[in-house]
């Protein structure tokens, strides 16, 4: 008995050992979950979670450990595991990226979020703070070409009338379309921070999404807004609005109405304080003036983008240097927390079916207006109408000149979109 025990008494250890473990194991998976967002402690416990299964899989599959490897320890019990589980990388024949589920990440922190997701220039310093990450792409690549073949040329200024084309200079075929891959590589750039799958942007369904207007001008149709008002141009001139992103909503609003219709421009500035609660307040004004006026079915949240000093958005129309748009697109969740349940925005859909025929028809008729349409986490006020766009329009590298010959070519698209 004695000699027994003796040899059972290592077998007793490890199953105690590996009981501590558990137990350890539990204790921060509990405490992690209760641990506030980004907080130290929250990191505190996942780092100790992960040396705990790092020390459970020592113990029980020694081997694993026993070879020199360039990878970290943690990285090759993950391999491991994808080996052994070949079940967990199974794909579906729906194309996705995959997300993680919600975490209860505030409120609060998620309007801050939203408010510093877009790319701007510190008015005071001339920085540009970046707020959503480009990633490579073909968009990045035709811009950069643009702009050393722009570079080349004189830019010149051209009073000639812009005259709306009306015959398509290049079609897509639908089948080309329906192929998920094509149409994300060739009108979408996704942030890393979001994501979308196959069955979110399909062509077939967004193109078949009616945009067109059901009632006439005789009350108002669109409404033209600036949650971001101060964005102003290289030569826009200090205190004069007419000049700003403000005062391409109103010559974007003219140019509208020119095409018979019924346009609101509202000129509100919740930015004077700080671009951080633009958002939340830009909000409930909008909500107002669309229960005021029930007839509008068009809501566009006009911006300007923010990049390199060095880098010029600007295209050729018309022989007019234009500057270049980009539609943006929030989709409600982020690839870190997924669907975010409590910024709802039932119009998902349709918020992308109009950028994707909007972003179709620019390339149709004015190749290379148009960057691609930017995917983002989020919501950006796009959760009050059907048909919203949010547009960014050049940057602050471009005159008010190209900003103002952008809103052309941009209200003829809108016309041959939404037109009965």
């Amino acid at each position: 008995m004695k000699i027994r025990f003796r040899k059972q008494r290592p077998k007793i250890k490890k199953t105690a050992a590996a009981f501590g473990m558990l137990l350890i194991l539990a204790v921060c998976v509990l405490f992690e979950n209760f641990a506030r967002e980004d907080s130290l402690m929250e990191m505190v416990f996942r780092q100790a979670k992960s040396e705990v299964y790092l020390q459970m899989l020592k113990s029980v599959s020694p081997v694993l450990f026993y070879e020199k490897q360039e990878k970290p320890k943690v990285e090759q019990i993950f391999d491991f595991v994808f080996q052994t589980i070949p079940v967990y990388g199974y794909v579906t024949d729906e194309k996705e990226y995959a997300t993680q589920s919600e975490s209860e990440i505030s409120y609060e922190t998620i309007i801050a979020r939203e408010a510093s997701d877009e790319n701007y220039v510190d008015e005071t310093t001339g920085e540009v703070v970046t707020g959503y990450l480009l990633e490579e792409s073909q968009d990045k690549e035709k811009e950069d070409q643009q702009n050393e073949e722009n570079a080349q040329t004189e830019q010149t200024a051209s009073d000639a009338a812009f005259v709306p084309n009306n015959t398509p200079v290049v079609t897509y075929a639908m089948d080309k379309l329906n192929d998920f891959d094509y149409l994300i590589q060739n009108f979408y750039v996704v942030d890393r921070t979001t994501t979308i799958n196959s069955s979110q942007l399909n062509a077939a369904d967004l193109l078949s999404r009616s945009m067109k207007l059901t009632h006439g001008a005789e009350s108002p149709q669109i409404l033209i807004y600036h949650t971001h008002s101060q964005e102003r141009f290289v030569d826009s001139v200090p205190g004069d609005a007419g000049t700003s992103i403000v005062g391409a909503g109103e010559y974007l609003k003219q140019r509208l109405e020119e095409y018979g219709f019924h346009v609101l421009h509202h000129t509100g500035e919740y930015d004077v304080d700080g671009r951080d609660d633009a958002y939340a307040k830009a909000g409930p004004a909008v909500e107002q003036i669309l229960k005021e006026n029930p007839s509008i079915e068009i809501v566009i949240d006009l911006h300007r983008d923010g990049v390199a000093e060095g880098t010029h958005l600007v295209t050729d129309v018309q022989g007019k240097q234009t500057a270049s748009i980009m539609f943006f697109n929030g989709l409600s969740r982020t690839t870190k927390n997924g669907d975010i349940s409590y910024l709802p925005n039932p119009y998902i859909q349709d918020n992308l079916a109009f950028s994707l025929q909007m972003q179709i028809t620019a390339e149709e008729y004015y190749p290379g207006f148009s960057r691609m349409i930017y995917l983002k986490g989020y919501r950006y006020n796009m959760h009050y109408c059907p048909k919203t766009l949010l547009v960014e329009v050049g940057a602050q590298t471009n005159t008010v000149q190209e900003i103002m010959n952008a809103m052309e070519p941009l209200a003829d698209i809108l016309a041959k979109v939404v037109s009965p």
